[in-house]
Order: structure tokens, then sequence, then C-alpha cells
């Protein structure tokens, strides 16, 4: 598989001066904004639980909305149908994203190197975000990042967190609900995850757990007590 030499930049709102020194030490953080990280199964609810957390003046950073940017982008579609084929590209030219994850997990070699693209973007765009929420003494930030634990030793995210959320699903929920909203085969979850962390040592590494049963009443109060109990704390 060929790969384009180019540099893949995320579009957003922040100026060059907020991004991070790099090796920033935690010490640094500034003492009025609280992270914490949401972990749990696909399609748990973690970016619905990652909205209520930070409520209406904090922030909560969506890695897979920062993907979405990055896809937009008109080089990195041009190197992504060099690599992959037409087969991943829709009519439209846009990539079609789940012809691109059949292809990818599919194959390893593949997935590595769509990965090694993609990861470092978003990483750098996640801690630009994050450093300018800290120094605009956002109150809140709540990292919604789905590979926060596997990736760690690469993107040191969980160091920047104060807490984190285990958000507790039943599979055949988050079955039902990747078949309704993202249109996956039934399986494709458990299919998934089997390439990722288990989920009891997600859950093993998280001080808090949120229970999604389905509920939106119920999720908003979860949310709404953990985010006072988690205030208390220093």
């Amino acid at each position: 598989m060929q790969s384009l030499d180019l540099e893949i930049v995320l579009p957003h709102r922040l100026t060059h001066e907020s991004r991070p020194a790099r090796g920033a030490r935690a010490s640094e953080r500034a003492s009025t904004t609280r992270v914490w990280g949401v972990l749990g199964g696909i399609a748990s609810g973690k970016s619905s639980v990652a909205r209520l957390l930070a409520g209406p003046d904090g922030l909560a950073i969506d890695a897979d909305a920062l993907v979405g940017e990055l896809y937009a982008r008109p080089e990195f579609r041009a190197r992504v149908a060099q690599a992959f084929g037409p087969g991943v590209m829709a009519a439209s030219g846009a990539v079609d994203r789940a012809a691109l994850a059949q292809r990818v997990f599919a194959d390893p070699a593949a997935r590595v190197q769509l990965e090694s693209w993609i990861h470092p973007a978003v990483r750098d765009e996640i801690r630009a975000r994050l450093a300018a929420a800290r120094a605009s003494g956002v109150p809140r930030v709540v990292l919604d990042v789905p590979l926060l634990l596997e990736n760690e030793a690469e993107h040191r995210l969980t160091a920047e967190c104060d807490a984190l959320i285990f958000v507790d699903a039943p599979l055949a929920e988050r079955e039902a609900r990747a078949v309704r909203s993202r249109g996956w085969a039934a399986g494709e979850v458990a299919r998934r995850e089997a390439q990722q962390l288990a989920l009891p040592a997600k859950r093993a590494r998280a001080q808090h757990v949120i229970v999604n049963d389905g509920d939106p009443t119920r999720l908003e109060h979860q949310a709404r007590e953990l985010t006072l109990r988690l205030e208390t704390l220093r």
C-alpha cells in the first residue's frame, strides 16, 4: 500500500499560542479546571455521558468528532483513496467510513497504517483544546476518547485526568443501539471490542460508574449527582 507525504492538521479555532508546549508537566495545569475521562464499551453512550458531565459551562472533547473533521479534509481523503482504493470512497468523493472500517478491521496492517495517520493528528488536537480550556478557566473538561486506555502509552491523556468514569451498558442494548444508530450489522460491536481492552479491565481502572440502561432521565440524574460529588473533591 502506498502513502502520500502529507501533513495532516485538523481545522480548529485555536491559535498557535494556545497549543501546549511539548513535555508540559501535570504541575503546570490550571488548578481551576477538572479533567475527567469517560470509559466504556462501544455504543454504551459515552458521548451522551460526556456532554452531561461537562454541562453548559464545561467542554466535552469528542475524539470521534475530531476524526470526522480529519476525514473532511481533501488532502486526507486523497491519502485514503490512494492507500485503500476507490472501494472505500463514496460517489460524492467523501470517505465511506463504513467501507473503510470493514477494510481495515479485516487487515491488521491496513488498520495500523490508517491509525498511524489519524491518532497523532487527533491527539495533538485534543491536547490543544485541553490547553485552551485550562487557559480560559473552563471548570470541567471531559475526554470522550474511545481508546483512552488502549493508547495511553502514546497520548498519556489518562495522566491528565482527575477521575475516570465507566459507562456501563448491557451488550444487547449496545448492539441494538449500534444497529439502529450506526447501521452496523448484528455482532459488529462484539467483533470490534474483541480487538480492544476487555471491559472488566476498563471498569477496574475507573473510580466511578454510571449505568446507561436506556432511561435518559436516570442517566441525567446520575451525571448530575456525579458532577456534584466530583466537584467537591480536590
